[in-house]
This record gives structure tokens, C-alpha cells and sequence, in this order.
């Protein structure tokens, strides 16, 4: 009784206390210059002002939340620092000191102290007189008055949550993260690890809105726990991921996370058996702390950068000259001599959604006029449809440029057919004159361009050799990217070589094939002598091609890696010049983010920033990647091209419910649309943040859309904000 009496006192005490001198290991800094982090964010400032100080006889030390309460002010929560009382600081964040202390007590005023309450996560409530307050320790949250500190209340926790044996969360894994939207309806708190029987970096994160609860599910990085979450509004997130190696130090990664769409997976008895990517919440990278200039920071103990401490709060702030937002980071030194107690103020780019705009498809049995064709295909059924087929089948499109200004017309390429030199000779390779008609969700065809070479200009022996057009087919040429020059000529990028092919805008082929200036071949091509080796792998030639805006330069890309490059991920886009008719000998690298992705199409967004398709061979719930990257060709360092993601192609919100009503089976509809097709290959910038992405079917192959049924082909148009 007598302890909990002086506790009680003590507490009275430390309330409000006036601040006193804070003896700063290191100034704040001035505003940095290019300190850039990555393109979405950049370093304003560091300080290491409040480590190892004191206030009102307390150590300031293990600050694991922060909160703003208004310009330049903000509150820090202390977790089980030891068994001093439980308490919030108020923080002035512009000059980094502290102004007062509020200790956190139970209803009766006895103080919570380190020993039972392990504060991690920070909600002001609406007016600025209450807090919410998460401990790890149950874990639970609980709500205290700011003006005495008295609980008054507390937030249900579902059983499963709590520590074993209770439940199955881990000790010191569980409410390290908690947010409220700007309009105080939605409360999230995330566990920063996985239950035990979700399986390591399974998360959950709880969901609060009008009185009810539910579960949704996030994915960390490997050896990551989630430490903080910042509500955006609107189903979007700020998430902080924080690791910790011994002998090397901190890894803390930014991202933006997005909840549309998510489902429920209260239910789910383990994350571990979720094979759906769109259960999982979707994350975009901001930042790698460790990619952030030093700035002159240093460290303890070993870090990958000296920047880099044990951060574990965060808190956003206002808006700066731009539209960028401030976001406040605060590390947990945890009273230890080796870390530091750092805040650090960030500049970062925060864009709204991808969002739907119009989608139009065209059936997969849309058969067009011409000879029977799938002959040599097998005749067993293949996603319901049988071969041969009556007429050209339009398999997917592998590039669209446009017709007529703004994109109401567009002239659309398949490819060679069905996907093979052997299987595709009654396959005729045109370009299709179409019209996507969004209101009804259909694309009509209007015409098409046959590619021909009644001139001779291929030098070698083609299907149709002795025939007066000499219609080329797929069995000639794999084409798979399409340009239009300043002349009107059309320029394809092929694959079997791989050839750049110059025609007039009637499809008549001028010239003979260009192969690769360094003599790479593929296993398919004419050129290939006997007993040479292929370096560049079958059907990884060009299926990406950008030209320039004035028409006089192509930007062809291989698809995938040469086979003698010994960075697999290295993706090699060259440069042609129309006028020279000759490659320029400059070329770039662009890198995958892993070496099993594929580039599926390129186009320039204005003098020099390629728009990319980064995309895996997934399709339906296999799918994970499929994305729009821009790189900037003049930002180039050591040749190799910087990159930003701007699109999550398997994450697109469409809340005014362009994809649905859903058909029957379909994967990727509804308020979080999807584009799971496995062969995305077609990208098109239509002005501003407008962008059109279509699809090769691989007919009748593909069913990534309705299991057992065989893909259209669908033209999407999407609003990317920040594209340019």
C-alpha cells in the first residue's frame, strides 16, 4: 500500500511538468539539400536532441509512438522502460525538446509503470482530450484522459490476440502499430508478428468501425515486423517494417499501403493457408531508410547506415510547398547506451489510387475473315474450345498505338498466333483498326492491315514464298511491339530473330529484317548457323518497343535476359535511329525486380521517360505481378535506368463499379479489380494520368479471368496519379 501510495504521488508530480535544459548529443539539423531517399521520398532533418536527457526526474528513453496535436507539437509514448511510471511526453518537434509529461494510471490514479504496461502505439482522439494508448504486453488498448492521465476505458481485443498461453500471439509481437483515420470513424492496430498459427510474416491487423470488429491480412518483408501504421483515409496506410540484425544493425522500410477491397479473414484459422494475392493487403515501397543519405548522423553500434536506429513510431504531418507531406520518425533507444533516441523529419510522396476508368472486351472467339486456322494444333478441347477455328482468331494483343488523337481509335497487333513457329503457319499477322466502346463495354473491329512482303525484302524462305502478296504468317515472324515513325511507317519488334521489321503504314514490309547489333540470335532464328549458340533465350526478343515523340527514334527492349549476361535480372533496351536507319550503339539497362520478370511493353511519356510493363508469367490467383514502371533514360547512372513503380495492376480500386456486375466465376472484379491475365503487353499513355493496358490471351490458353474459360481480350483505361 505504501508503494502504490508513493506511485500515486509521483505521478501527481510529473504532470505537466515545466520542461527542463535538454543536453543534446547532436544538434538538429539545418533543412538538407538533395537528400533524397528514393523518388518518393527525401531527408528534411534529423536530431538527436533528446537522447539520454531527462525530464522531471525521468529518463526520456524508449519512445516507441508519436502523435501530432498541432503545429510543431506532437506526443511520444514510453513503453516498458524498466519499472518507471507508464507516460506520454509532449514534444515540441520543430526544436526537439520536451514540454511536459503525462503519466498513465488506472482509474483509481495508480500509475501503470514498465513492469505491466508496454506502451507501443499512439491515438489522439478527436477534440485532443483523450488518447488511446496500445500496450504489447496483453496486449491491449486503452483509453486515458490527457488532462490527469486516468484510464477510462478501453478498446475489446479478441482472445486469440493475447499472449500464449492465453492466446496465440508471441511476447513483445503483439500492438506495436495504431492509427486512426483523419475522421476518428476507423481505428487499425497491427500486430508486429504473426500469430502462431498464421506463420512467420503472416499478419493481422485489427480493424475498429462503428462498434464492430474485423481482420485483415498483411504480408511483411522476411525478417520484418510492422511497427507502425499511419491512416491515410479512405483505405490507405502508411506502414513501418523495422529489423533488427546483430552485427549489422536496423532495416526500416516505408510503405504505402492500400486496404480497398480487403476482405474480412476473421475466419481464416491461418494466413499461412491463403494462397489469394487479393486477401492480402497491397504495399508499395517509399522508402528504404537505408537508402537516405548519412547526413552526417551517427551510430552506436553497427548500422548499413549511420541514419539508422531502432524506429518504431511514426506520425504524418502537414502539407509542404508541392503537395508532398512531412512524416515524422521517432526511434526506441530502449535505455540502452548503444541506440539512440532519433527523430527524423521526412518529406514524401503520397498519391492517391490507381483507379479505373473504362474497361471494353473483346470476345475470344471473335473470329475475323480469313482461311481456317489452328490446323496444326491438337484437336482436344482446350478452355472449351476445340481446333481448328473458323477463320483468324484474334489471340490477345501485344501492342496498341493509336489511329486517331486521344485514343478512340486504335490500331491493335497480336502476335505470331499460337505461340509457336511450328503450330502457327496458317496464322496471318495483321494489325487490327479498332474502337473501344467503353459505355458498352465492347470493342468493335473495323478493318485490319495485313503484314506482307510481295517486294522479296525477307531474304529467306517464308510460308507463303510463292504466292503474289506473300502474306507473312506466324511461322515467319513472332511479332510483338509496334511504332509508328515520322513518316507514317510502322516498325515491329519481333522475336525469332530478334528483327526490327520497317513497313509502310499498309503493312508492306521495305526492307529487310534488322538484327541485333551485337549478333545476338534466338534459338528460332533464320540467321542462327549451324552448331552457333543462341544467346538471347526463345521468345525473349523485342516484345517491348517505345518510340520517341517526334518519331525519329525506336527504343526496342528484350523481353528477358540475354543467356551470356551474367545479371539475369538486366533487361537491355537499345537505341535506333529512324533517320540513320542503323542502331546508335547507346544502350541502357533496365533492371527487374527479379530476374524471373518479364518486360512486356514500353512507351515514352514525353523526351525521355519510358512507361514499362514489369509483369510475371502468373495468371488468375498465380498472378502477383503485373506493373506499370516509369525510368528516366537522362537519370541513367553507369547506364542502368532508376525505376518507379506507378501502377499495381493486380491492385486497382474501382469503386464506381466499372468491373461489375461480376459474370460467373470471374477472378479480379469488384471494388478491388485486378488485371490477372497472364500475358499483359500492351500499354498506351492517352494524355495526363490516362493510361490503356491490354492483354495477349495466348488463345485459347489463357482462363487467368474465369477459371475453365478461355481469356478475352480487355482493354483497360486507368487514372495513375503522378504518372508524369
Amino acid at each position: 500500500m505504501a508503494d502504490k501510495a508513493i506511485l500515486a504521488s509521483a505521478a501527481a508530480a510529473l504532470l505537466l511538468v515545466p520542461a527542463a535544459p535538454a543536453h543534446a548529443t547532436a544538434p538538429a539539423t539545418a533543412p538538407l539539400k538533395n537528400a533524397v531517399c528514393s523518388p518518393e521520398a527525401s531527408l528534411l532533418g534529423f536530431s538527436d536532441a533528446l537522447d539520454k536527457t531527462t525530464f522531471a526526474g525521468t529518463p526520456v528513453a524508449g519512445l516507441s509512438a508519436l502523435a501530432v496535436t498541432g503545429r510543431d507539437r506532437g506526443l511520444a509514448l514510453v513503453d516498458n522502460i524498466g519499472t518507471t511510471p507508464a507516460r506520454v511526453y509532449t514534444v515540441n518537434l520543430a526544436k526537439p525538446k520536451i514540454t511536459g509529461v503525462t503519466v498513465l494510471t488506472r482509474a483509481d490514479g495508480s500509475p501503470y509503470t514498465g513492469s505491466d504496461f508496454d506502451g507501443e502505439g499512439l491515438i489522439v482522439e478527436a477534440g485532443g482530450r483523450t488518447i488511446l494508448a496500445s500496450s504489447e504486453r496483453e496486449p491491449s488498448i486503452r483509453r486515458f484522459r490527457l488532462s490527469d492521465g486516468r484510464e477510462i476505458g478501453a478498446l475489446p481485443v479478441p482472445s486469440r490476440f493475447q499472449v500464449a498461453p492465453a492466446g496465440e500471439a508471441a511476447t513483445n509481437q503483439t500492438f506495436e502499430a495504431l492509427t486512426a483515420t483523419p475522421d476518428h470513424r476507423v481505428i487499425y492496430a497491427g500486430m508486429e508478428g504473426a500469430l502462431s498459427t498464421d506463420g512467420a510474416g503472416n499478419n493481422r491487423i485489427l480493424r475498429y468501425e462503428r462498434g464492430s470488429t474485423a481482420q485483415h491480412a498483411y504480408r511483411t518483408d522476411a525478417g520484418l515486423g510492422l511497427v507502425e501504421l499511419v491512416a491515410l483515409g479512405g483505405d490507405q496506410l502508411i506502414a513501418v517494417e523495422r529489423g533488427f540484425t546483430a552485427g549489422t544493425g536496423n532495416t526500416v522500410r516505408i510503405y504505402q499501403v492500400s486496404a480497398t477491397g480487403a476482405g474480412d479473414v476473421t475466419g481464416v484459422a491461418s494466413l499461412s493457408t491463403v494462397t489469394d494475392p487479393r486477401v492480402w493487403l497491397g504495399k508499395t515501397l517509399i522508402a528504404d531508410i537505408a537508402n537516405c543519405p548519412a547526413s552526417g548522423a551517427t551510430a552506436k553500434q553497427p548500422q548499413p547506415n549511420p541514419l539508422l536506429d531502432n524506429i518504431e513510431g511514426a506520425a504524418l504531418g502537414g502539407t509542404l510547398p508541392g503537395g508532398r507531406r512531412v512524416l515524422h520518425l521517432i526511434s526506441d533507444d530502449n535505455g540502452s547506451a548503444t541506440q539512440i533516441t532519433r527523430l527524423y523529419t521526412l518529406a514524401v510522396t503520397i498519391r492517391p489510387e490507381v483507379t479505373l476508368r473504362s474497361r471494353a472486351i473483346l470476345p475470344a472467339t471473335a473470329y475475323q475473315p480469313g482461311p481456317v486456322s489452328g490446323t496444326q494444333l491438337s484437336t482436344a478441347p482446350v478452355n472449351g474450345i476445340t481446333a481448328p477455328f473458323p477463320g483468324q482468331p484474334i489471340p490477345g494483343f501485344s501492342a496498341v498505338i493509336p489511329l486517331t488523337s486521344g485514343g478512340s481509335r486504335l490500331l491493335a497487333m497480336p502476335d505470331n498466333g499460337f505461340g509457336a513457329k511450328n503450330n502457327s503457319a496458317d496464322f496471318l499477322l495483321r494489325a487490327y483498326d479498332i474502337t473501344p466502346d467503353y459505355r458498352r463495354h465492347q470493342v468493335r473491329v473495323n478493318g485490319f492491315i495485313s503484314f506482307r512482303d510481295p517486294d522479296r525484302k525477307v531474304p529467306f524462305a517464308i510460308v507463303n514464298e510463292n504466292t503474289r502478296e506473300r502474306l507473312l504468317t506466324g511461322a515467319d515472324f513472332d511479332i510483338e511491339s509496334l511504332a509508328r515513325d515520322a513518316r507514317g511507317n510502322l516498325w515491329i519488334g519481333e522475336e525469332f530473330g530478334p528483327y526490327l521489321i520497317k513497313t509502310d503504314r499498309t503493312g508492306k514490309v521495305l526492307q529487310a529484317p534488322i538484327p541485333l547489333p551485337d549478333g545476338g540470335k534466338s534459338p528460332q532464328s533464320p540467321d542462327l548457323a549451324a552448331g552457333e549458340t543462341a544467346t538471347v533465350p526463345g521468345s525473349r526478343g523485342f516484345e517491348a518497343m517505345a518510340v520517341s515523340r517526334d518519331g525519329k527514334t525506336l527504343y526496342p527492349i528484350l523481353e528477358g535476359a540475354r543467356t551470356d549476361d551474367a545479371n539475369q535480372r538486366r533487361r537491355i533496351v537499345y537505341e535506333f535511329s529512324v533517320t540513320a536507319n542503323r542502331y546508335t550503339g547507346r544502350t541502357w539497362t533496365f533492371l527487374a525486380d527479379d530476374a524471373s520478370l518479364l518486360v512486356g511493353d514500353a512507351a515514352m511519356l514525353d523526351g525521355n521517360r519510358l512507361l514499362l510493363i514489369e509483369r510475371d508469367n502468373g495468371m488468375g490467383p498465380t498472378s502477383l505481378v503485373k506493373r506499370l514502371v516509369v525510368a528516366d533514360l537522362d537519370e541513367a547512372v553507369n547506364g542502368t535506368l532508376p525505376r518507379r513503380t506507378v501502377a499495381d495492376l493486380m491492385r486497382i480500386a474501382d469503386r464506381s463499379g466499372v468491373s461489375t456486375p461480376a459474370r460467373p466465376g470471374e477472378y479480379g472484379v469488384g471494388e478491388l479489380f485486378s488485371f490477372p491475365l497472364q500475358s499483359v503487353e500492351s500499354v498506351l499513355p492517352l494524355g495526363g494520368n490516362r493510361v490503356l493496358v491490354a492483354n495477349d490471351n495466348n488463345f485459347p490458353g489463357n482462363d487467368g479471368r474465369i477459371p475453365g474459360r478461355a481469356d478475352d481480350t480487355e482493354l483497360i483505361v486507368l487514372d495513375v496519379p503522378g504518372l508524369r
